[in-house]
């Protein structure tokens, strides 16, 4: 890769994280609003929150992750 992007390195980093975390996120609040059986429609945002909140975080910390590990040369 050129120097020059770094810039999409973090982008990269930021969408995968993103994915992965909406994944899992999903998985984990269906698994949490069947367990606590919450009912009718606000089972549906509740799945929504942790879908969303999990993407934020994970493309959050892969991300920057991304840009401390794009300032190292090997």
């Amino acid at each position: 890769m050129a120097r020059d992007s770094c810039l999409a390195r973090v982008t990269a980093g930021v969408a995968v994280g993103g994915a992965v975390g909406g994944a899992v996120g999903a998985v984990y609040g269906t698994y949490e609003a069947v367990r606590y059986k919450v009912p009718g429609l606000l089972k549906i945002r509740y799945i929504g929150q942790t879908t969303l909140g999990s993407a934020a975080i994970f493309g959050l910390f892969l991300g920057a992750g991304s840009l401390i590990h794009c300032g190292k040369s090997y």
